[in-house]
């Protein structure tokens, strides 16, 4: 599929979350959850929590649908090659899902995650230096459900 402003879809994801279900991990004692989130993550969803006057689970929770939507459409862009990450090893806090200046969600990855993403997809048709690589995400949140979903592009 191509289209002028999303270039050829090389992968969608895309995710439900449980709210009530994604608080109470995040409220267990002992958790890592948060730290599967970057502090800029952490910083946005506590802002967002006090200008929407919420909880700041709703806000990790849209970003973690986002995360998970990032797996899903880099998994399905690999095609036959082999995932260079699986469940337990993926670098979740390498994956920023951030909003803009205006509001509007972006995915954005960690150097290293994303060199690891140029390495790993079977990308043709020249140097892999000229290919870029783009994202495009959605969020939504109503009432007890969060969801997300992901294109992986490649511009042509």
């Amino acid at each position: 599929m191509e289209d002028a402003g999303f270039g050829q879809v090389l992968g969608l994801g895309h995710d439900l979350v449980d709210l009530k279900e994604f608080g109470r991990q995040l409220a267990m004692p002992g958790t890592r959850m948060t730290s599967l989130f970057s502090p800029r993550e952490r910083r946005q969803a506590q802002q967002r929590a006090l200008l929407k006057h919420d909880d700041t689970a709703a806000h990790l929770a849209v970003r973690w649908a986002g995360k998970e939507s990032v797996l899903k459409a880099w998994s399905q862009a690999l095609g036959p090659e082999p995932s260079p990450y699986g469940l337990d090893d993926f670098p979740w806090s390498g994956v920023e899902i951030l909003d803009d200046g205006r509001g509007r969600p972006s995915v954005n990855l960690e150097p290293s995650v994303e060199a690891r993403l140029y390495d790993s997809l079977p990308l043709t048709g020249g140097q892999v230096g000229r290919v870029q690589l783009c994202w495009h995400i959605a969020l939504s949140h109503d009432g007890p459900m969060v969801s997300a979903v992901v294109l992986l592009c490649r511009r042509v």
